[in-house]
């Protein structure tokens, strides 16, 4: 199954098992959901569902991970069960909460889920039915998890594999981020020495949408050509390197580990080298 489905494509999914998350974010971002959304759609919120939010981004950056145990709970409210098949959707251009909860959802162990190519705005365009208000579901049994099933890195990790030059490390944040020429979110401009830059942008046409997958494969062959195979994500703060996943994963490439803590969490740690091209 692609990891990436269009409007079309949703529009003509016919399943019981169906369940729809809007995973929009931004100011007001419930009230926007109640305002609108896709009929059917459950709202899932980045901050308080998608991730456990601490008191010092040092240790785990800006958005680190639940436990599996509370993201079941999360799912439970939802009314996600194990054999449901979930499609994420938030805005275009972006993609990056909704490639946040696909990579948790299939570290969870689900099989059955994709994001909506070029989110809300491209399923009014196809005319799907909208609706408005709270939509009514019932919660459902705790499914039991452990573990992340998919591979992530920490601080240490990616400090290792940098050193020994077993791994590429690549920075998906918009290039003058990576360059240290201002920084709009963290305290501190520049990036991890040794970390490559491919702005998780480029993963997008001119209209907001996934590039094609024999076009993506391509694009990273030739990004990656004498790099070292195993690839390690970061971004900000663990959000839009699950949107390059998602664009690899689309492409054909085996998932990368995900370092969650990312530029949030290494700029705030002490001791850290940063680096700039400025």
């Amino acid at each position: 199954m692609s990891p990436i489905i269009s409007p079309s494509g949703l529009k003509n999914l016919l399943t019981e098992n169906l369940i729809v998350l809007d995973a929009r974010t931004g100011k007001d971002v419930k009230q926007s959901y109640l305002e609108k959304h896709i009929k059917g759609a459950r709202f899932i919120d980045l901050d308080k569902d998608l991730a456990d939010i601490g008191e010092n981004a040092a240790f785990g950056g800006r958005h680190p991970l639940p436990s599996p145990e509370k993201f079941a709970e999360i799912l439970s409210n939802l009314g996600i069960r194990e054999n449901s098949h979930i499609v994420v959707y938030d805005d275009k251009n972006s993609s990056n909460a909704a490639a946040r909860a696909w990579w948790m959802l299939r570290s969870f162990g689900f099989e059955e889920v994709q994001v909506l190519d070029g989110g809300i705005q491209a399923a009014e365009k196809n005319n799907m039915e909208l609706s408005s208000g709270e939509e009514a579901f019932d919660k459902v049994s705790l499914i039991k998890k452990e573990n992340w099933n998919l591979p992530v890195s920490n601080l240490e990790e990616v400090e290792t594999e940098l050193k020994s030059n077993s791994s590429t490390v690549i920075d998906v944040r918009d290039a003058y981020r990576y360059r240290g020429e201002s920084e709009p979110i963290d305290l501190v401009a520049g990036h991890i020495p040794g970390a490559i830059n491919i702005p998780f942008s480029e993963n997008l046409d001119e209209n907001g949408f996934f590039l094609s997958s024999e076009i993506l494969k391509e694009k990273y062959h030739q990004l990656l050509k004498d790099k070292p195979e195993n690839l390690i994500i970061h971004c900000g703060s663990g959000v839009t390197a699950c949107h390059t996943i998602l664009a690899l994963a689309h492409a054909g490439f085996k998932i990368p580990n995900l370092y969650v803590g990312s530029w949030s969490e290494w700029s705030r740690r002490e001791g850290k080298e940063i680096a700039k091209e400025v």
